[in-house]
């Protein structure tokens, strides 16, 4: 038992460090409480935001203080991932507890877990009347989701073997090729062409006539695709309260969402001059034909059923939904569960739940990488069967050829992700009143970090704390590909 303990206390060291910089972070949102506070408007009190940024400086001191960094493995970084995760949305929760009347924790922990894995899912209602900066705090919290809680804590703090290691059990594990060598350096260009883009986005936004804080507020969830709004209705706020520039607003959140929704090393390839990496390679093809061929599909599907709008509304819409759940960002100017999107519009968007954002983006899901192999995988079979069982037809992509190891890794991640999918929905069917599609439409949301589902907000916040803890489970395991999360449940890797 005391051998275990001492193998354990290296990751509470390093859980200290990451609580000292959160905390600090934290602390950033009293500026949006005193400024708004000077202005006139009702705030929280700021002992808000100052009572857990001093528990988690508290811990952190004394947790890195006492007990180091000591060198640590593969394993042990895992459960720095899945605890640190886990920990510092207990912290982030509770800021939303102490502010929120009648907000119980576990609501707010619900929706700091939903802001940090940038799923989206909300427990709030009535968004425009509360106060700014908790609604700046969702937000923050998002932005440091979106390319993960982890790798901004190792761009601030840590270098060397340990910080390799606890990259590798956050970020996407396939084709993780990065801008450069070196650690620190791929982390600051990452870091630098993400803070880069969200400034882009504020300054268009500020431009078409959105105030500062919405501008901020959207961009940082854009980029983020994770899809809090400071509006209950969502981008769709501006078209109702009458914004002239409602329609160059949508298509910038658009282009924000796309940013988000690919993969980083293509963003350092066209800033580097090399426009074709939008194109040239797999993935991106890929994503681009899913794009275009489920806008056309949902926009067939509302024309034929009532084309209640002009076809340049139509089109906008249609193409703000796709690239909005595709990237798993979640905002809306359209509610999904509306009949604006009939049938095969709704299917569409479950499907695009699953499929996700490309690898090495913000955005969750399978990945369109993976979706593209698992095709690959398909036409080998079926190769083998026209040419013989021994025929060697390997799976190649953009002129590699992915090993059996990664094809296996690649197959148990999708079984493991319809297992969960299963579960999910089940779990939501048994301890609710909710029909088959929208039970297990929950599950699709948190697994694959998207936010919007055909469960009401409303219906969300009423739904049983079994079913909530579940979603809380599959946004965790979403976002860190499953292995981290279920290390925790095993009781040999604890031995």
């Amino acid at each position: 038992m005391r051998n275990r303990i001492q193998e354990f206390l290296p990751i509470l060291g390093y859980l200290g460090a990451l609580f000292w910089v959160f905390g600090l972070i934290m602390l950033s949102s009293l500026l949006v409480t005193a400024f708004y506070a000077n202005a006139g408007e009702a705030e929280v009190n700021p002992k808000c935001f100052l009572l857990p940024a001093g528990l988690a400086l508290a811990l952190g001191f004394v947790l890195k203080r006492r007990l180091g960094f000591p060198p640590i493995d593969s394993r042990g970084s895992m459960f720095v991932c899945a605890l640190g995760w886990l920990a510092v949305s207990a912290l982030g929760a509770l800021p939303l507890w102490m502010g929120l009347e009648g907000l119980s924790y576990l609501d707010a922990f619900f929706e700091a877990v939903s802001g940090f894995t940038t799923t989206g899912i909300t427990m709030l209602q009535g968004l425009d009347h509360m106060p700014r900066s908790l609604l700046f705090w969702r937000s923050l919290m998002q932005w440091l989701g979106g390319l993960g809680i982890l790798t901004f804590f190792l761009a601030v703090s840590f270098t060397g073997n340990a910080a390799q290691h606890l990259f590798s059990a956050e970020s996407h594990k396939i084709f993780s090729k990065r801008p450069a060598p070196g650690l620190t350096h791929t982390l600051a260009i990452l870091w630098g062409i993400y803070a880069g883009f969200t400034a882009l986005v504020a300054i268009l936004l500020g431009a078409q006539g959105v105030g500062l804080y919405d501008a901020v507020s959207h961009a940082f969830t854009a980029l983020s695709t994770g899809g809090y709004s400071p509006h209950d209705a969502s981008i769709d706020f501006y078209r109702a309260a009458g914004y002239t520039h409602y329609r160059t607003i949508e298509y910038t959140i658009i282009l924000a969402m796309l940013l988000g929704g690919i993969n980083f090393f293509i963003h350092y390839r066209v800033l580097a001059g090399g426009v074709s990496a939008l194109w040239d390679n797999l993935e991106m093809r890929l994503f681009w034909m899913i794009v275009a061929v489920a806008t056309g599909l949902v926009m067939l599907n509302h024309a034929m059923h009532a084309l209640d709008d002009s076809l340049p509304d139509a089109f906008r819409h249609s193409l703000f939904q796709v690239v909005s759940i595709l990237t798993t960002t979640g905002f809306a100017t359209k509610d999904i569960n509306t009949p604006y999107f009939p049938a095969l519009a709704k299917q569409i968007f479950l499907v695009l739940m699953v499929v996700g954002g490309c690898v090495g983006s913000t955005g969750g899901g399978i990945k369109v990488m993976r979706i593209a192999v698992l095709l690959k995988m398909v036409g080998r079979q079926l190769k083998k069967v026209l040419l013989g069982r021994r025929a060697v037809v390997p799976v190649v992509v953009d002129g590699e050829i992915i090993g059996p190891e990664e094809l296996r890794r690649i197959s148990a991640l999708f079984f493991a992700w319809m297992i969960l999918l299963a579960f999910g929905g089940a779990t939501t069917a048994f301890f609710s009143e909710l029909g088959a599609i929208e039970s297990v439409s929950g599950m699709f949301s948190a697994l694959g970090n998207i936010g919007p589902c055909y469960i009401s907000v409303e219906q969300m916040t009423q739904l049983h704390p079994v079913v909530k803890l579940t979603y809380i489970a599959g946004m965790l395991a979403g976002r860190l590909e499953i292995l981290p999360i279920l290390l925790l449940f095993m009781p040999r890797a604890w031995k």
